[in-house]
């Protein structure tokens, strides 16, 4: 069994960030990228998820600037910590961390920020680029997937893969990216409304679980060798364990683990999406 081990990828691609960035110190009147953060309210998985980030960002030498807001923030003071970031000549991308407080509406608020300073490809301009296979941010946690299932030689071209919710943030982007001509697999997708879901999954040569309930993927449920990538992350007393129970590693060929698989991944690429926007990678050319 293969342990997909999404740290060690992570640490490589910051290795190569921070050559980029320490090349473009050397560079006269050369300005440096700079990630931003908006995290409302003091929910502590969101405060590691954000302190993570920037700790990441001082490794590699990206500046950041972090707003945090307290709970009782009205949409209001919201939209103006997302203006202050897009009117930031320092801020070259950046996010507002999801979920918000109470669970509140989070859409309109998205809206609102720069298409072009979308570090977490959110944006509805974004994402319906991403359904036209157009240039624009994608978002980090399916692009990490894809970097660790390539990392590892994972065949994905005709390969079967059950993608486990349908999260705007994992499981509905993702399953387009899969179905893209470069990754070429059949998706599935398994949500509450499924029926016979465990059929789909053990049918299945590569499953995605992105549901975020402890030990969800029973060993019975996965095809002996099959792929399994946990995006799920739950705190359970003072561990933090995933969606796939601890004995699926015995029929799977390949497994990512809970913590240190796709969590360091989506980190990496929210980084490497902030050098790309600062390239100027996604922005579109008009022929004249």
């Amino acid at each position: 069994m293969v342990l997909l081990d999404g740290k060690s990828l992570a640490s490589q691609v910051k290795s190569e960030i921070k050559a980029y960035i320490d090349g473009l110190k050397q560079e006269p009147n050369s300005s440096l990228p700079g990630l931003g953060t908006i995290l409302v309210g003091d929910d502590p998985a969101s405060k590691i998820y954000v302190d993570g980030k920037h700790r990441d960002c001082s490794e590699v030498g990206i500046n950041s600037i972090r707003i945090d807001l307290p709970a009782s923030a009205s949409n209001g003071e919201i939209l103006d910590a997302i203006s202050s970031l897009n009117s930031n000549p320092r801020c070259t991308g950046f996010l507002l961390q999801l979920p918000l407080p109470g669970n509140r509406s989070h859409h309109h608020l998205l809206e609102a920020i720069d298409p072009k300073k979308d570090c977490d490809g959110l944006h509805p301009v974004n994402l319906g680029k991403l359904v036209s296979s157009a240039k624009a941010p994608r978002p980090c946690t399916p692009v990490g997937i894809i970097r660790l299932l390539r990392a590892y030689n994972i065949e994905t071209s005709g390969a079967k893969v059950t993608i486990v919710g349908r999260g705007v943030t994992v499981g509905r982007p993702l399953a387009l990216m899969m179905s893209d001509r470069d990754v070429n697999a059949t998706v599935s997708v398994v949500h509450t409304g499924s029926e016979n879901p465990e059929e789909v999954i053990k049918g299945a040569d590569i499953v995605i679980s992105a549901v975020g309930k402890k030990w969800l993927i029973k060993k019975e449920m996965i095809a002996a060798g099959a792929t399994v990538i946990d995006v799920g992350l739950t705190r359970d007393g003072a561990k933090l364990v995933g969606d796939v129970e601890p004995d699926v590693a015995k029929v799977a060929g390949a497994i990512s683990p809970v913590p240190g698989g796709v969590g360091p991944m989506t980190r990496a690429m929210l980084l490497e999406n902030i050098i790309r926007i600062h390239r100027g990678e996604f922005e579109e050319v008009i022929a004249k």
